[in-house]
């Protein structure tokens, strides 16, 4: 029988009651509540002031998120994303049965070089789902292809959700080293769970997509003699801010990727590195700063719209999850809870527990606001007490399941992807066929991380 405290028994329930109201309330951003939840049962039952409950605030990953959701934000609202998606699938010409693929790798690179899966799904949805009803795909496929590559691509450690995951494992580090986890590179770690979530993505949502009528779907195409025109009319040309705008994503990703590769990190001085990280690695919010400052310093970008497009809900969401987690750490409810899920599960089997029991909150609730910082922190408690297990595999199982379900019309992207289906849509129908299979991801989501990287140890 595990035994526990008052205080680990107070930040269980108060985390448990602020999750299911983020669950119950959708319009509530509960990052604000953890933070009055942490106060309230950091003072009654840790003995730690409200000063030091507000300390917690994970600043860093507060800046990182700001600098690279602002320069996107610039992006998005000086019309750059919009003809970079116009123009990418006018690439299929006259041949339709390539706009599903064109879809899929646009949105995959899209997220990866930095908007993230949100800004992403938001930015393309309502083009995407236009571009369905010309081309006769329903509303259905295009929303397993959209919301299946976002977040495939989301946790890119250039991107909001990645840097959410990356920031967390550099924060578990020295635990998960002194457990015999010899992580290495936190970077090359980064985008190895980057592409585990590719990995795991295409399997489910692609596969879906293909199986449930996508394929029949692409092989119909083969008489089509649809114009290109009238499914992606021709934009403007990129002007010159959008063009400095596109220059300066080119050197984000440059900046992020080349400092840490052995052939190409001698290019990068010390005083460059002190410029653009920490020293020895990039800091990828504070190169978007200095870009953002560069585009609005050259009047290439709006501030106010840029500020005004920024997800703040989302930023809120972690950082006061982040909080709460750190008082239930304190607390002891953050060992309880390990208790309990390492008391069902064994070094291998985890994966698929963990991969379940995400999946099964964020069908409900924020992947990322809520579901990863809770989750995450678990694991270097839970390689402990199961005596073993891998922690690359643990965290991928973690964010993998929490955004499989993402396609259930609770959720933010099912919700778009509804809002935006064309008027033909029976959108009855569609709500059913998305919360079954949102749902039914919780399952497959778990099989599929416990076969990838609880038996295959990806």
């Amino acid at each position: 029988m595990l035994e526990m405290s008052a205080a680990a028994i107070a930040s269980l329930l108060g985390v448990i009651i602020v999750v299911g109201l983020s669950m119950y309330d959708e319009e509530l951003n509960v990052g604000i509540v953890a933070i009055g939840f942490a106060i309230v049962i950091g003072a009654a039952y840790a003995n730690l002031s409200a000063v030091k409950i507000m300390q917690a605030w994970p600043l860093d990953l507060f800046m990182i998120l700001t600098g690279v959701t602002f320069l996107f934000g610039i992006a998005t609202t000086n019309g750059t994303m919009d003809k970079l998606t116009a123009n990418a699938i006018r690439l299929a010409k006259g041949n339709t049965a390539l706009i599903p693929l064109i879809i899929f790798l646009l949105i995959t690179i899209i997220t990866t070089i930095g908007p993230g899966n949100i800004a992403t799904v938001s930015l393309m949805a309502p083009v995407v789902m236009s571009i369905a009803g010309r081309i006769g795909m329903s509303a259905f496929l295009m929303t397993l292809l959209v919301v299946g590559a976002a977040n495939g691509a989301a946790f890119s450690p250039i991107a909001p959700t990645g840097i959410i995951s990356t920031s967390i494992l550099t924060k578990m580090a020295p635990q998960l080293e002194a457990l015999g986890q010899h992580l290495g590179d936190i970077n090359m770690l980064a985008w190895k769970i980057h592409l585990n979530s590719e990995i795991t993505q295409v399997v489910g949502n692609v596969g879906g997509f293909l199986a449930l009528g996508g394929w029949a779907w692409i092989r119909q195409q083969r008489n089509s003699n649809l114009s290109i025109d009238d499914i992606a009319p021709k934009p403007d040309p990129f002007d010159k801010k959008q063009w400095l705008t596109l220059a300066s994503i080119c050197v984000l990703v440059l900046l992020v990727i080349l400092p840490s590769l052995s052939a190409t990190k001698s290019w990068f001085s010390p005083t460059m590195m002190n410029l653009i990280g920490t020293g020895k690695v990039t800091n990828v919010g504070a190169v978007a700063f200095l870009l953002s400052c560069i585009l609005l310093v050259c009047n290439a970008g709006d501030s106010k719209s840029a500020v005004k497009s920024m997800p703040w809900s989302v930023i809120i969401m972690v950082g006061g999850m982040g909080i709460l987690i750190d008082v239930m750490d304190k607390a002891g409810g953050l060992n309880a809870l390990v208790g309990m899920i390492a008391a069902v599960s064994n070094p291998v089997s985890i994966n698929g527990v963990l991969a379940f029991a995400s999946g099964i909150i964020s069908a409900y609730s924020s992947s990322s606001g809520v579901v990863m910082p809770m989750f995450l922190p678990l694991v270097p408690g839970l390689i402990e007490q199961l005596g073993g297990g891998n922690a690359i595999s643990m965290i991928s199982s973690i964010n993998v399941g929490s955004h499989m379900v993402d396609t259930s019309p609770l959720s933010l992207f099912g919700a778009i992807c509804i809002a935006c289906a064309g008027e033909h849509e029976d959108k009855g129908k569609l709500f059913r066929q998305l919360i079954i299979w949102g749902f039914s991801m919780s399952v497959v989501g778990a099989v599929l991380c416990y076969i990838f990287f609880g038996i295959l140890g990806l």
